[in-house]
């Protein structure tokens, strides 16, 4: 009797489990479907019936009215090239500094150990920072973008402790075999953290691809604006302005979730294939501080 009293409450605290699970799961997708399939709805029907999932007449109006528009191609290419680069200067910049910093031979270790860590807590401050970056010369370029960012200290102080964590001995197998500093760190180092470098490149590209602020803030060229940036110009402008562009279709809610659409294709279609190194690289990583 006792045990099958047990098994009932055990049975009915995994079904309190799945209706909570459950529950959370359809308030996460329900946002998400109802801006992917308002997209294929018509403005007139988004504008009177209100909140629904499934629209009564289907189109592909808004995705077409999207890519007839020049300046939504171009934010769109302009940020895939921002995220490639960003991410590739980032995560290098990044692996090297972190190697650097985790060596116990590198000389006043701590003292930059320490620097790292005083940029987490203050930063120099949008004036500073915009003079800095005019003074270099690079306004109204990408490079204003990757430099400014090239190392983030939270993903750099992870990657230190994931390097600290590697084992001695391969290291030292590596030296005795005339392995140089460059070789042992592209050969045995950085194979054996590929976990942690793909939670970063995830990290970073995620970074990237939702760059905005400092978007307007450096660049002035509407045609190097990313996307981000044409997002919410899209969200914010009235339908009035937009009429004209593809012959004469009448701009409305849902373009505005197409936008939001497009938007999210690349990283939903990226994460997938770097969520299994997630946990793992960033457990391993905070094991040693």
């Amino acid at each position: 009797m006792k045990s099958s009293s047990s098994a009932r409450s055990f049975s009915l605290f995994d079904v309190l489990i799945y209706l909570v699970l459950g529950t959370l799961l359809l308030l996460v997708l329900l946002p998400c479907l109802y801006v992917l399939l308002s997209s294929f709805s018509t403005k007139s029907e988004m504008l009177s019936r209100g909140f629904y999932l499934i629209p009564n007449v289907w189109t592909l109006n808004s995705y077409g009215y999207l890519f007839s528009n020049h300046n939504f191609t171009t934010s769109y290419l302009n940020a895939l090239q921002i995220t490639v680069v960003g991410t590739v200067v980032s995560i290098a910049a990044t692996t090297l500094m972190a190697y650097g910093l985790s060596r116990t031979w590198l000389r006043g270790r701590k003292p930059l150990n320490i620097m790292v860590l005083f940029t987490m807590l203050f930063s120099g401050g949008i004036i500073p920072t915009y003079l800095l970056t005019s003074q270099l010369g690079l306004l109204n370029s990408y490079w204003s973008l990757f430099l400014n960012n090239a190392i983030l200290p939270f993903n750099l102080i992870v990657m230190r402790s994931f390097f600290q964590n590697t084992p001695k001995e391969l290291e030292e197998a590596a030296r005795i075999d005339g392995c140089g500093e460059w070789n042992l760190f592209l050969r045995v180092i950085l194979p054996l953290s590929m976990t942690s470098v793909a939670t970063f490149i995830m990290f970073y590209a995620v970074f990237y691809w939702n760059s905005y602020f400092q978007a307007i803030l450096f660049i002035s060229d509407s045609q190097k604006m990313p996307l981000q940036v044409f997002l919410r110009q899209i969200i914010l402008e009235s339908g009035n302005s937009l009429e004209s562009v593809a012959g004469g279709f009448e701009f409305g809610p849902p373009v505005k979730m197409a936008v939001v659409v497009m938007a999210s294709i690349p990283m939903l279609a990226m994460y997938p294939f770097f969520q299994k190194y997630f946990d793992k690289g960033m457990l391993v990583g905070s094991v040693k501080g």
